[in-house]
């Protein structure tokens, strides 16, 4: 079957259709025509602190040297208190097989029905909970050094689901529907994934060992103890793989264009694909704005004075990003004159995201809102009504 890579989800739709932290879990950038592999046998790492909470590993896929790789699970310190994490997966779209983001927010919401384990049975998590501003784990399915934290309990789940599949829906894949409440938790309030987790995996993407071809599904790094922690002698080796990997031998040509899954929430991602991670973190990672084109009306004089508006918008954008770009310099100058600790530096890193985010919106709002008054104005004569 030929299918083609299409890379044309505009700019100006994303920020139109999401806000600065706040958006469903949608598919997003990548299409790919085979299923990922299973997910592979590990153990979890000791818990570095008290209000980190795990985010399991899953696979993603590198378009550039098509094949997936394995992101390690990793302990990530939660954004907000009473954040909890909900899971990436792959979920059949009809033609091929869809990423979906993960994202925090107060309530864990549909993942698939993936057992990805560490209290991430297919629904919900088990694995800890909130008690107001701190994080109490459940020491049954979470390694925790209890002499070091002491917000722990013990409940017993029964995991009924205990099967490799890393995938919704599809031939072989997990048969499982959103519940209402799962679909109302994808409307609310949500935060994408952190820096330090986009900086994770795209250290997974850029490591050839974590590739499917190359460990036949069974990572040297199947888990850290931090994100980014790839040389740490506490990472992880997977035990085994989850099954068998059988590639097609042509895996180029088994990618498909990048359209949402049918039937769900359609609008455009922010561009947080795990494959290809591009959240903007700082105003000098955005894209650049093209300068304005020349209005053409047909009226001269009319589009000289809105080629001035445009210059006049474009400039004063320029200087916001500089200036919210400089003001972060600084406060990364402070951090390091004050020796900050790793979980200060991710506020911060979380902080000048959501800035940034912001930024990006209020300007796209700006420019549409331009050329929305910029339009021709309409044939007076031809809207007159017969005599």
């Amino acid at each position: 079957m030929h299918v083609r890579f299409i890379r044309t989800l505009l700019f100006a739709l994303v920020v139109l259709c999401m806000s600065a932290a706040s958006f469903a879990q949608i598919g997003v950038g990548i299409v790919v025509n085979f299923a990922p592999p299973p997910l592979p046998v590990y153990e979890q790492p000791l818990c570095p602190g008290e209000g980190y909470i795990w985010t399991p590993g899953y696979w993603a896929y590198g378009d550039d040297f098509d094949d997936y790789y394995w992101v390690p699970g990793t302990w990530v310190l939660a954004p907000e208190i009473g954040f909890l994490w909900t899971p990436a997966y792959w979920g059949w779209g009809g033609e091929g097989f869809v990423f979906y983001q993960g994202y925090w927010g107060p309530v864990v919401g549909f993942y698939g029905g993936i057992s990805y384990g560490f209290g991430y049975f297919g629904e919900g998590y088990e694995g800890g909970r909130w008690d107001h501003d701190r994080f109490f784990y459940n020491r049954s399915v979470n390694n925790i050094n209890v002499t070091e934290i002491h917000n722990v309990y013990n409940t017993t789940v029964i995991n009924r689901n205990e099967n490799r599949v890393s995938y919704n829906g599809g031939n072989g894949g997990i048969n499982r529907r959103p519940t209402p409440q799962e679909e109302a938790v994808a409307r609310e309030r949500h935060i994408p994934p952190v820096a330090v987790q986009t900086q994770h995996a795209q250290a997974a993407r850029t490591n050839p060992q974590q590739r499917a071809s190359v460990n036949m599904g069974k990572p040297a790094v199947a888990a850290t103890p931090r994100p980014g922690v790839f040389n740490d002698r506490a990472v992880v080796q997977a035990k085994a793989a989850g099954g068998s990997y059988n590639p097609p031998a042509n895996r180029g040509a088994n990618r498909a264009g990048n359209q949402p899954r049918p039937g769900s929430d359609n609008r455009p991602g922010n561009n947080n694909n795990v494959s290809r991670p591009s959240t903007p973190v700082h105003p000098h990672d955005l894209p650049r704005a093209d300068r304005p084109s020349a209005p053409n009306t047909g009226n001269p004089k009319l589009d000289r004075k809105y080629q001035q508006q445009q210059e006049k918008v474009f400039a004063k954008q320029e200087q916001e990003r500089q200036k919210l770009q400089q003001k972060q310099d600084q406060e990364h100058q402070r951090l390091t004159q004050q020796h900050a600790n790793e979980a200060r530096q991710q506020q911060v890193e979380q902080r000048h995201q959501q800035q940034t985010q912001q930024l990006q919106q209020r300007h796209e709002q700006q420019r549409q809102q331009l050329q929305q008054r910029q339009q021709p104005p309409p044939n007076r004569e031809r809207s007159k009504p017969p005599s």
